[in-house]
């Protein structure tokens, strides 16, 4: 019995150095982001909005991002747990497919992209593609009576090229770029 006593607490020992030291690694990798492991606060119009958490746009003005599975509550982040041969989930994203080609009609015969009618894991996705925000900037122009062009190069100056021009996609954050929007004269 004293063997096992023994065994245990060093295996304890051994698990809480391990443990600590990948949380130093965390978080001494965290300080290196753009964000320094914070929140992005966006004061904007008297409001305090996370730009690190998906936003629900529901005007045809804005662009709109990923699909949430939480409602976009940070509290409950989390995906639908459906897998892609799931009836229920292909109708659902046939359900989003359809709506979006119906918002816009000009895209009718162009591919729709992925993340526009896919939550993410979390379900807080703040970011689309630039090809998701491309896929929108006709209706966005029309709704707004300004030249697709202005809203492409509004595009492509709000896209971050990936971590170190490594790590991951090119993104466009949605509430970054419907600022961005209206901020346009």
């Amino acid at each position: 019995m004293k063997n096992h006593i023994v065994s245990a607490f060093r295996l304890t020992l051994v698990m809480l150095m391990v443990v600590g030291i990948y949380l130093i690694i965390v978080y001494g990798g965290s300080k290196v982001l753009p964000t320094h492991g914070n929140a992005e606060i966006i004061n904007y119009k008297g409001q305090k909005f996370y730009a690190n958490i998906g936003q629900e746009f529901k005007s045809e003005k804005y662009f709109h991002g990923r699909p949430s599975s939480v409602n976009y509550n940070a509290a409950g982040s989390g995906g639908s747990n459906k897998g892609p041969s799931n009836k229920e989930y292909l109708e659902m994203v046939q359900k989003r497919i359809d709506t979006l080609k119906l918002q816009n009609p000009e895209m009718e015969n162009t591919k729709v992209p992925v993340e526009l009618v896919t939550a993410s894991g979390s379900g807080l996705d703040p970011d689309i593609s630039e090809e998701g925000a491309l896929y929108q900037a006709m209706r966005i122009a029309k709704m707004r009576s300004l030249p697709v062009e202005q809203i492409n190069t509004l595009i492509k100056n709000q896209t971050q090229s990936p971590f170190l021009g490594l790590f991951g996609p090119s993104k466009v954050n949605v509430l970054k770029l419907n600022i961005a929007l209206d901020q346009l004269k």
